[in-house]
């Protein structure tokens, strides 16, 4: 019984480090970020910051992966299901990424700062160059013998879903509050796969 707890202790201070982490890096960047503030929003010393993970670097690597894989990790199979066509892949990707972005409104912030600064080593990390072009997702779209790049189809569809979260403090204000600005992005859950139909169509 005492292992138990231990193990539900150490989950939750871990967990609390790599919260706080992920909120310094978004406010700092990695760059001027210290360890000592990361403690300090965990609320816990330093010490134990150190003793579930050695360095800034190490935290910062676990948390960035921790976010890629949320951010991307619901496209990969969406993209390569066989089994749906073009405007299915359009709505799943469309609906699991704002209900995804609802949950965790500054993730895209977190990862694309970072994505600006070391953009070859988030490649790798995605290993985006190899799930992309081979995605099932790219084969529909050249099948349908657009002469359209199909990247500016996959561009446009995280464009319109993400940069209203890169957004939302503006566009929340603008559009007088949290329930407008949710109520506006419920509608889009509807509208991005039909602007993407429309543009298919015209292609």
């Amino acid at each position: 019984m005492a292992k138990v707890v231990k193990a539900e202790i150490d989950l939750s201070t871990e967990e609390k480090i790599k919260e706080a982490a992920s909120k310094v890096f978004t406010k700092k960047g990695y760059g001027n970020a210290r360890t000592r503030d990361i403690a300090e929003e965990a609320g816990i010393n330093l010490a134990l910051l150190n003793y579930y993970f050695r360095s800034k670097e190490k935290l910062f690597d676990i948390v960035m992966a921790e976010r890629i894989q949320k951010l991307f990790g619901i496209l990969t199979p969406v993209l390569n299901d066989a089994e749906t066509t073009l405007e299915e892949k359009f709505e799943k990707i469309t609906e699991n990424y704002i209900n995804m972005l609802i949950e965790h409104p500054d993730l895209p912030i977190f990862v694309l700062s970072e994505l600006r600064n070391n953009p070859e080593r988030f490649a790798d990390r995605l290993q985006a160059k190899t799930h992309l072009t081979q995605s099932v997702f790219i084969k529909q779209l050249q099948e349908k013998g657009t002469e359209i790049h199909p990247f500016h189809f996959l561009m446009n569809l995280l464009g319109m879903i993400i940069f209203p979260f890169v957004g939302k403090p503006v566009l929340q204000t603008v559009t007088g509050g949290e329930e407008n600005y949710l109520a506006l992005m419920e509608q889009r859950k509807k509208l991005i796969p039909e602007w993407l139909k429309m543009m298919l169509a015209k292609a």
